[in-house]
Parts: C-alpha cells; sequence; structure tokens
C-alpha cells in the first residue's frame, strides 16, 4: 500500500509542476514575450526560456505516465476504461500522449524546424500560433484535472 500512496503522491507532483508550467508559460510569459519584444524577436526569446521548461516537462511527463501507468495496474483499473463514467482517465492519457509526442517526437524531429522556418517568413503569425496552441494545450489540460479529481473522488459530471 505505500508504494500505492508514494505513486500517488508522485503522480500529482509531476502533473502540478507539468501543467503548472504550461500555465505559467501560456499566462505569464507569452503576454510578456507579446509586450516585451518585436515579432522578429518573439520566438527566439520565447524558445530560449522554454527551453529550460522543455526538460522539466520531459520529466514530469515521464513521471506521470509512469505512475499513472503502475497504479492503474497496482489497483487492477484496466475496466475503468470501457466505463464512460470514467471519461477522464481516457483524458489524462489523451493529454499525456499528446504532450508525450509533442515533447518527444514532433519538437525534435520537426516541429522546432518548422517553427523557425515560419517565424522567418512571418514572425507575428507563427506567434499567433505558439499563443493559440499552449491555449488549447492549457485548456484541454485543465478541462481533464478538473475532470481527474472529481471523478476520482466519486462525482460523475
Amino acid at each position: 500500500m505505500e508504494h500505492q500512496i508514494l505513486a500517488r503522491a508522485l503522480h500529482v507532483l509531476g502533473v502540478v509542476l507539468w501543467i503548472g508550467g504550461v500555465a505559467f508559460v501560456t499566462t505569464v510569459l507569452l503576454p510578456a514575450v507579446r509586450r516585451l519584444k518585436a515579432p522578429a524577436e518573439r520566438v527566439d526569446l520565447f524558445e530560449a526560456v522554454e527551453g529550460r521548461f522543455a526538460m522539466q516537462a520531459r520529466g514530469t511527463t515521464l513521471l506521470v505516465g509512469a505512475t499513472g501507468f503502475y497504479m492503474t495496474h497496482a489497483w487492477n483499473l484496466w475496466e475503468r476504461f470501457l466505463d464512460p463514467a470514467f471519461w477522464w482517465m481516457h483524458a489524462m492519457v489523451a493529454v499525456w500522449a499528446l504532450f508525450t509526442l509533442m515533447l518527444f517526437v514532433a519538437e525534435p524531429l520537426f516541429l522546432h524546424r518548422w517553427f523557425r522556418e515560419s517565424a522567418r517568413r512571418d514572425p507575428e503569425r507563427t506567434f499567433r500560433r505558439i499563443v493559440r496552441l499552449h491555449v488549447f494545450l492549457l485548456s484541454v489540460s485543465l478541462l481533464t484535472v478538473l475532470g481527474a479529481v472529481a471523478g476520482s473522488h466519486g462525482w460523475a459530471f
């Protein structure tokens, strides 16, 4: 039982650091970059600062994935994925998978290069895309956190 308590605590810690970081980037960093820099400099500054967060995000998504899988296996929660009332379980996996694909596949393989090239051609449009992407990711993440906390405490929507 102690392992399961530790897994849950590490899972929540990972989510707080990961989604909290996404919230900071979306609600503080991006608006500050927009106010402080000319369009041509925005993507450079954003990438310089967010690059430090990317390592934290990679580590925390790995932690969240490992602890989530462990808890699902240890508590034998697999049948929840068959019950629509546990939609938030699917949402947690989907958000985790989306971020994991972006951080470990899309960003290193092509996304970083695509944004740099796009910023060279049209920096303002590229920055707007970055903002929209982060607003979407944060919105989906917060809805998932809300649903997971409420659902894990017995509240069905």
